[in-house]
């Protein structure tokens, strides 16, 4: 286990850099200084996170664009002609219906709270990252013009979904380090409560390194692997995020062999 927290260590030391910003959909909301932008913009990229990262990124921009290069004001000002600037948006699965709800979901919840982390307090109290997504998820839909097509675009526990895109939000949102890739812009929710993402490529360079045992990639899964990080690091496991994707994506490392293993 030493030997594996220093080698893990090390790999997210090397890989959560700034240098890893400019080909990551972090990249977006790196853009905009204020927290509203970040957090709208945020989102969005999280949820878009789905595909080639260069895509994502390019899907992104345009979105940015569309909103006036001002995301939160977009939201809280738009008029009826505005949101024809939308029409047409597509990015795989994710299309226009779904993005004038998620604008429209934004601007009720920024009418009444001063940060989207309100969202994920139930009565503005943290209890579990779980629980966290469960009530996001439920509160989000609770509108009547809900469109049922876009609830496969947030995840939720409740579906044993791994969550991957809005663990991710939340990494960007609540990490707070002196990296400069994470924002930590929300302090109600604490880092060492977070579930580490778990996409095709952390998912395979945990299960090498033994950190992953079930046969089944769901919410259980990233269950599993935060719970054997936080023997890694009790305080801020998500960090890893950054050493388990770095070794699956980096050409560095194609075809590696893991000198350590938690078995």
């Amino acid at each position: 286990m030493h030997d594996l927290r220093r080698f893990l260590n090390e790999k997210a030391d090397q890989y959560n850099d700034v240098s890893f910003i400019e080909n990551d959909p972090i990249s977006i909301p790196h853009s905009f200084s204020q927290k509203q932008d970040r957090e709208i913009i945020g989102f969005f990229a999280a949820v878009l996170a789905w595909g080639q990262r260069k895509t994502i990124i390019s899907k992104c921009r345009d979105l940015v664009l569309r909103l006036g290069d001002e995301p939160y004001r977009f939201v809280m000002e738009h008029g009826e002609d505005d949101l024809k600037a939308l029409e047409g948006f597509k990015h795989r699965t994710f299309n226009d219906t779904d993005l004038l709800y998620f604008i429209d979901y934004f601007r009720r919840h920024y009418s009444q709270h001063e940060s989207l982390e309100d969202a994920f307090l139930q009565d503005g109290e943290f209890s579990s990252v779980e629980h966290s997504l469960i009530w996001f998820e439920n509160s989000f839909f609770d509108h009547p013009d809900a469109p049922r097509r876009s609830r496969k675009h947030v995840a939720t526990p409740a579906r044993n979904a791994t969550c991957k895109r809005l663990n991710m939000f939340l990494r960007w949102m609540v990490r707070q380090d002196a990296k400069g890739v994470d924002f930590g812009l929300w302090k109600r929710i604490p880092q060492s409560a977070l579930i580490c993402p778990v996409d095709v490529h952390v998912d395979r360079t945990a299960r090498r390194l033994g950190l992953i045992t079930r046969k089944q990639t769901d919410w259980k899964t990233a269950l599993e692997l935060t719970m054997n990080l936080r023997q890694l690091d009790p305080y801020d496991p998500a960090k890893y995020d950054f050493a388990l994707f770095g070794l699956s994506v980096s050409p560095d490392n194609k075809g590696y062999s893991p000198p350590y293993s938690i078995r």
